[in-house]
């Protein structure tokens, strides 16, 4: 059995950059389960399947071969055998994997994916639903979080950098919206855990971040 590091929280608070940092520093696998349901939703886009045939997503979950290797600490996501890292970081295949997501067969197949990888290596895995869901039983449970204005103005700056034209309030709007979704979807809705350790990232540097959760490793 490996140890487990399970992080949730809402879009914007740092999840994934705190998630890796983790990772890095206690030399563990950094989980992305972003990249796998874009690696589903890649395969749905190649064999033109339609999100709303529910027979035939189901078919296709059961003959998609996924997989995850990792090189030099960078996971990699295998699709049928092909190293398709570099073809799902695309837009297109961003919004499959929010849409295909929400899907029941999808989702049953990549949690149970996560869960066997979880059992064999140590490992720092966030999303929305992984203390709730993908790792109940996880060694250490988060709930990573951010005020809703700084989670806004980390994407405001983000959306200027990109050279992106939108106001403030436009993104702090943005951000609000995604929180209601996220926490009133059908399926493994955002919520903190009981047992997860609330961290707010609104005054702390990704550094003091990653030092807060791993604090909570001895105690486990």
């Amino acid at each position: 059995m490996g140890v487990s590091i399970a992080i949730d929280g809402p879009a914007g608070a740092g999840k994934s950059t705190i998630a890796r940092l983790v990772a890095r520093k206690l030399n563990f696998d950094y989980i992305d389960t972003g990249a796998m349901y874009r690696t589903m939703g890649l395969y749905l886009d190649r064999n033109q399947i339609s999100l709303s045939d529910e027979a035939a997503v189901k078919t296709a979950c059961e003959q998609a071969e996924i997989g995850v290797t990792y090189e030099n600490g960078e996971q990699q996501m295998w699709l049928d055998g092909e190293n398709v890292n570099d073809q799902i970081r695309n837009e297109k295949v961003a919004g499959l994997a929010s849409a295909c997501g929400k899907l029941m067969p999808v989702r049953e197949k990549l949690v149970d994916f996560q869960q066997k990888l979880a059992l064999s290596r140590n490992i720092v895995m966030d999303g929305r639903d992984i203390c709730t869901v993908v790792l109940p039983r996880a060694d250490v449970k988060v709930y990573l979080t951010a005020s809703v204005e700084e989670r806004a103005k980390r994407r405001f700056l983000e959306y200027q950098k990109k050279g992106m034209a939108c106001t403030f309030e436009e993104v702090k709007k943005e951000v609000e919206e995604r929180d209601y979704n996220d926490m009133h979807r059908a399926i493994s809705p955002l919520c903190r855990a009981e047992d997860a350790v609330l961290v707010d990232t609104s005054d702390m540097s990704i550094e003091e971040a990653a030092e807060a959760i791993m604090k909570l490793l001895p105690e486990k």
